[in-house]
């Protein structure tokens, strides 16, 4: 027993925040040092930063405060914010999330984990809801499978553009995207599209797709200008120059107009943002990427899975992990895994 209390200030142990962490000793910075031909770690720092940033002054740093003071001063912030109508569209919508579902899902510890989980530590209940949004973005896209781990909507057409090269037998390097897809998606592709080597061609594929040579083709369906059109000629007219064709959608809308499958499209990607999500300051949002059977072993991320177990009882599983470096390493299929 102390003689006397502690305050739980005194307890935190601050300065031992150092000694707690691995990090090199003096014998080993002594040897990087004297391969670097320099005497001490602030010499290293004036031979890398350049001159006109590197300041020598000490910063001046307020007093440390408890992690209650902290919380308490956070709060006091939030309470400036101020939450207007948002009009900007475009894969951004204001949603309302029904408090069953927060409560029995988002807030059911069985259903979720804290990171990206792989195969070994992820928990049946998070199992069960990917399956669960696997099946739902199926259903409502039409497509053949889903997968359950993208980051967002630009992304996943990205990785849809990087996917077509994979299986387009058309040998150009062109990329045509529909002059009304999202800017942010746009962004993403000609970013990507540029380390990959491919050239990007941005226009009305209702009236271009004639005059070029393509390997794949990404439309926005609706279009971000609330257009809706028909794209049985497009989707005819890429297949006959062995192109793939992806569409970027609307998951909600897709409850009242005709699904991309009837098209006979390749891939489907897209965001669940309108699925109760906050717009969270712009994103990024859970992405879904669908697409045909055939093509089930190129696809990127995870799919789940139903199997049984050695007593017939229903399990699920991680079917397909084509990312995880644990299997897959430099053959990769892409390289985004989220939870």
């Amino acid at each position: 027993m102390l003689a006397s209390k502690l305050a739980l200030n005194d307890l935190e142990m601050r300065g031992d925040f150092f000694h707690r962490h691995i990090g090199n000793n003096q014998q080993q910075i002594s040897a990087m040092l004297a391969e670097l031909d320099l005497e001490k770690l602030e010499d290293l720092i004036d031979v890398v930063l350049p001159s006109n940033i590197l300041n020598h002054e000490p910063l001046k740093l307020t007093d440390t405060i408890s992690e209650t003071a902290v919380i308490k001063h956070l709060c006091k912030m939030d309470k400036r914010n101020k939450v207007f109508i948002s009009l900007i569209g475009m894969g951004y919508y204001d949603t309302i999330m029904p408090a069953v579902i927060r409560r029995n899902v988002l807030e059911n510890p069985s259903w979720y984990t804290a990171y990206t989980p792989y195969q070994a530590e992820v928990s049946q209940g998070r199992l069960e809801a990917l399956l669960i949004f696997q099946q739902m973005v199926s259903d409502l896209t039409g497509m053949d499978l889903a997968n359950a781990s993208l980051l967002d909507e630009a992304t996943a057409a990205a990785e849809a553009m990087a996917m077509a090269r994979r299986l387009s037998k058309n040998k150009s390097d062109i990329v045509f995207i529909d002059e009304n897809c999202y800017p942010q998606t746009i962004a993403v592709m000609q970013t990507r599209a540029e380390s990959l080597g491919f050239t990007v061609l941005i226009g009305n594929p209702f009236q271009q797709l004639d005059q070029c040579d393509f390997f794949s083709i990404l439309v926005q369906y609706p279009a971000s200008t609330g257009e809706i059109n028909d794209l049985s000629a497009l989707v005819c007219c890429a297949h006959e120059k062995s192109a793939l064709v992806t569409v970027a959608t609307d998951l909600l809308s897709l409850v009242l107009i005709k699904s991309p499958a009837d098209y006979d499209v390749d891939i489907v990607v897209g965001n669940s943002q309108r699925f109760g999500v906050p717009m969270g300051y712009g994103g990024p949002h859970a992405a879904f990427f669908a697409t045909k059977d055939v093509f089930k072993r190129s696809i990127p991320g995870r799919i789940i899975g139903v199997s049984k177990d050695c007593h017939g009882q229903l399990a699920l599983r991680m079917a397909l992990q084509t990312r995880e470096q644990h299997i897959r390493r430099d053959k990769a299929t892409s390289n985004i895994c989220t939870s």
